[in-house]
């Protein structure tokens, strides 16, 4: 009976934001403006001020914009083999029912993106899709929507927290903080792997998972991506008659071609993975993307099928070469305006030893809204948060830890790292924000909870 309950709640408020919310661009555009108003009315910044920081910030992410569209394509590439198809396969064949399908999606995704968020977002978005192809090949249906939103859980959950939290690392690496803050860095010891840190990614794991179980479709009420009108056919065969081929193109087709790119890629990254200074550091959104890529052109084996498996994947990453920009250019603005101190302070100064923690992850999830960048936010933050942590006598690694927990929250309610993964989908923010919104509402109240009740 309360399964039922939880269902019809989340059909509901999937059915209600399918028709209510826009598409994911308006909700930059949204921030946008309000950051604007918000500088003028409560900053008092002046409008050419403004103009100034959103003009430096519009297109500060560009680097940052290709290699998300990397992340996206490559994942095509790999996926599009026919190796990597089979092994997905074999993942996506384990859950026998709906429901398990949406769990297990979910769970892996979480574990996956407390390792790196960049895998996570790829790896669990190539299962999600072989999965519902699965489903469709056996003559069940799956929920579509539901799967594509438990594969992006991990980034709204305990990312963060794991092995690629941009706070936790940049306090660990020599180099990457402003000088003078608090004098020394922060070891993951005292951040990640701290044991409050790590009850909170079991908690929020288990808490997360049950929920999926609960408001998951089951075969009866599950929409799949057929009746939504999308195909899952997988990519067709690259293969091409050699006997048709002209001398000229008989060279796009010899694998040898690929060999020196193979080998020094493979040598690159042995030897980052083998000199630096911790083996955390050493992977990266281009190591990923390098690693990504290495492994299609073994699994393509030509450079005609490398090729063709890239120009498939590109019309996914439309979404992200519009948007991204427009994020950069808030950040600007909050900069420009010093939106960002303001809003520090304005929790800072209502907490006390007690309070501060989870007022900490409250205001880092508020402007994750705006901000959707863990990494850059901290280093404009890290100062006030932790000048507060030391004068109430916090635990400065738990005050990062707490950043952390908030900054994940935000990416439920926030369709930027949605991008990615909808253009693999073919699927709009608002197809799944239905059960994001869900799971933010009941990690919300969790995460103050646990950061009042493990605080240090």
């Amino acid at each position: 009976m309360r399964d039922h309950l939880y269902l019809r709640l989340a059909l509901r408020v999937t059915g209600f934001l399918e028709r209510m919310l826009p598409d994911a661009f308006p909700f930059a555009l949204l921030a946008m403006a309000v950051a604007v108003l918000l500088g003028a009315l409560w900053a008092g910044a002046g409008f050419w001020q403004m103009c100034d920081g959103f003009g430096k910030g519009f297109f500060s992410l560009l680097g940052f914009t290709l290699q998300m569209a990397l992340v996206i394509i490559l994942g095509h590439v790999v996926a599009s083999a026919a190796l990597i198809r089979r092994l997905l396969d074999r993942l996506a064949d384990v859950p026998k029912t709906a429901k398990g399908a949406v769990v297990q999606v979910g769970f892996l995704a979480m574990l996956s993106s407390w390792l790196n968020w960049g895998f996570s977002l790829v790896f669990s978005a190539m299962l999600a899709l072989a999965t519902a192809r699965r489903f469709a090949a056996r003559g069940q249906a799956v929920d579509y929507r539901a799967l594509a939103a438990a594969s992006f859980l991990g980034l709204g959950s305990i990312w963060a927290q794991g092995l690629s939290g941009s706070a936790a690392l940049q306090m660990a690496t020599p180099g990457s903080l402003p000088p003078g803050l608090l004098g020394h860095g922060i070891p993951l010891s005292q951040t990640i792997f701290l044991w409050q840190s790590l009850a909170s990614v079991a908690i929020e794991i288990t808490v997360v998972t049950g929920l999926l179980y609960l408001v998951a479709p089951p075969e009866a009420h599950a929409v799949s991506a057929e009746a939504l009108g999308i195909s899952l056919s997988p990519p067709n065969s690259l293969a091409l008659p050699v006997e048709s081929l002209r001398p000229g193109e008989k060279l796009e087709h010899s694998p040898w071609l690929l060999v020196p790119f193979v080998l020094l890629s493979a040598a690159y990254l042995v030897q980052t993975l083998r000199t630096a200074p911790s083996k955390l550091e050493a992977v990266s959104l281009n190591t990923i993307n390098l690693t990504l890529l290495l492994f299609g052109a073994l699994l393509h084996k030509t450079p005609a099928k490398l090729q063709q498996a890239f120009a498939e994947a590109t019309s996914a990453v439309w979404g992200v070469i519009l948007q991204f920009p427009f994020y950069g250019g808030i950040a600007g603005i909050l900069a420009a305006a010093g939106l960002n101190t303001k809003i520090a302070g304005l929790f800072v100064g209502a907490a006390s030893q007690s309070t501060l923690p989870p007022l900490v992850a409250a205001y880092s999830a508020l402007l994750g809204i705006f901000v959707p960048s863990g990494g850059s936010k901290w280093l404009i933050e890290a100062p006030y948060v932790l000048a507060a942590a030391e004068r109430l006598h916090v635990h400065a690694g738990w005050m990062v830890a707490t950043y952390d927990l908030g900054e994940a929250l935000a990416n439920l309610v926030q369709p930027f790292w949605m991008l990615p993964i909808l253009g693999l989908y073919k699927l709009k923010a608002r197809d799944v924000m239905g059960y994001t919104l869900i799971v933010f509402a009941v990690l919300c109240p969790l995460v103050l909870l646990l950061t009042y009740a493990l605080g240090l």
